[in-house]
């Protein structure tokens, strides 16, 4: 096992880190930009460094300040969490050049999979059911044009480096190809500096769920149940749960089937995500990526699993095998997550940075709040929105839709807005408490509320 781990994030998830460290014996390090000097994880760390100024490029995505910050504390592995650097597979390779582990597969799994392109084929090879869609890549919307009428509209534009719902456009009729297709592009070159695309046969009104997958350097490789994240807005995540309320126990074999032959096929280690598309009467299911790194809603699986994951993926960088827990997991119960963002729902979700007055965080049975923020915390406006997630537990979705309400009803955040009050009215509707909902559920709520005169 390692004596020390370097933590290469912020947020949540880099205290998420350093805790699962300090419960195994493993001396952490955060490191830190100018902006987050006063955050909860370099507090909470054993040891600290500054990496640079606040923004992302100059600090947190800066594998040179990362590398030296593990050099000088002699760091012997480096967790990247989600986000930032998590999937770069350049990183992967200047930390094993430099003896230090990185905490996630290897760069080749991590370019593989990352290419989305490259993972659709190789889904393809490993009978993973795919949507229809182009063979290759495209530059140009005019040659990607003719592509997309013999696949049939409504076409998914996507940026095969694309991520996070950025480089995906829809093309619901040929009058609107070239403009999406084109933005779509433009939007993948600015973020990942690849603006080439391929295209999918558009699925109309599908729930997005996710399979989590973890594998060990010696062989052994298995799913650990699925979470539903349908409940999104312009692709990003709203609220996820733990089991899906779509999924048919048939439909689960299947797809959680899948998932360990695809990832036993590319000797898959340590944790992944690999994300389906599955259409709205619970049939068909359809590959759409893998993600090989920790999830945002990891949470809801850990509770629903019995399983810790953070832990898990340090073990098996460290060689050793998945733990027996996990190797016979026992679904117990259903979990859900709320998002909680620095944003105003009702002004568009306009970002609101600023200084919280007041942090009063729900508790009781069942009841898990992940955060780094704290009363008299100021919210940089560097970084992404999220400064919670609300995690609740139960015996049955019924009762955790009830603790959810609860527990959103408790949460006190003042000096900023947040994503409470839109959750609120989300959790308590009548189609979300049905699970009658799919990825295009929140633009058409929200488009109804414009409607009544109530956003």
């Amino acid at each position: 096992m390692f004596s020390k781990v370097l933590v290469a994030n912020r947020g949540e998830i880099a205290l998420r880190i350093i805790r699962a460290c300090r419960e195994l014996g493993i001396v952490s390090v955060a490191v830190y930009s100018e902006a987050d000097v006063d955050s909860l994880h370099v507090q909470l760390a054993d040891e600290a460094v500054c990496i640079g100024p606040a923004a992302s490029r100059d600090s947190y995505l800066r594998p040179d300040r990362i590398i030296a910050a593990a050099e000088v504390t002699q760091a012997e592995a480096i967790h990247p969490g989600y986000g930032f650097l998590s999937e770069n597979a350049r990183f992967a390779e200047i930390c094993e050049s430099c003896n230090i582990k990185f905490i996630g597969p290897s760069a080749d799994l991590i370019r593989m999979m990352g290419d989305k392109n490259t993972a659709r084929a190789t889904a393809v090879a490993n009978g993973v059911p795919v949507t229809p869609g182009s063979d290759g890549l495209y530059k140009k919307a005019e040659d990607a044009f003719e592509e997309a009428r013999k696949i049939g509209f409504p076409i998914m534009i996507k940026a095969t480096a694309g991520g996070g719902g950025r480089g995906m456009r829809p093309a619901t009729a040929e009058g609107e190809f070239i403009a999406q297709f084109r933005a779509a592009s433009n939007e993948a070159e600015a973020a990942f500096g690849n603006g080439d695309c391929y295209l999918e046969k558009l699925v109309l009104n599908p729930h997005h769920v996710e399979f989590q997958i973890v594998g060990d350097s010696h062989g052994n490789v298995v799913h650990l149940g699925e979470r539903d994240c349908s409940m999104q807005r312009r692709n990003q995540k709203v609220i996820e749960e733990c089991p899906s309320p779509l999924l048919t126990p048939e439909l689960r074999q299947r797809m959680g089937d899948a998932s360990v032959a695809l990832a036993k096929a590319i000797n898959y280690e340590n944790a992944g995500t690999i994300e389906y598309l599955v259409d709205s009467k619970a049939e068909n299911f359809y590959f759409m990526e893998m993600n090989t790194r920790i999830q945002v809603e990891h949470p809801i699986t850990e509770e629903v699993m019995g399983c810790e994951l953070i832990k898990e993926q340090i073990r098996i960088a460290a060689g050793e095998e998945l733990s027996s827990h996990v190797r016979n997991v026992v679904p117990r119960g259903h979990s859900i997550e709320c998002r909680i963002n620095a944003e105003d729902p009702f002004n568009n979700f306009a970002p609101s940075p600023g200084t919280i007055g007041l942090w009063y965080a729900p508790g009781g049975k069942g009841v898990r709040v992940d955060t780094h923020v704290y009363s008299g915390y100021t919210v940089p406006p560097y970084y992404d929105s999220m400064i919670a997630k609300l995690i609740v537990t139960a015996s049955s979705r019924e009762v955790a839709i009830a603790r959810m309400k609860r527990a959103l009803s408790e949460f006190m955040v003042r000096g900023i807005k947040t994503t409470i009050p839109f959750q609120q009215l989300v959790i308590d509707h009548p189609d979300f408490i049905a699970g009658k909902y799919d990825i295009a559920w929140v633009g058409r709520y929200l488009e109804e509320r414009r409607e009544e005169g109530a956003l």
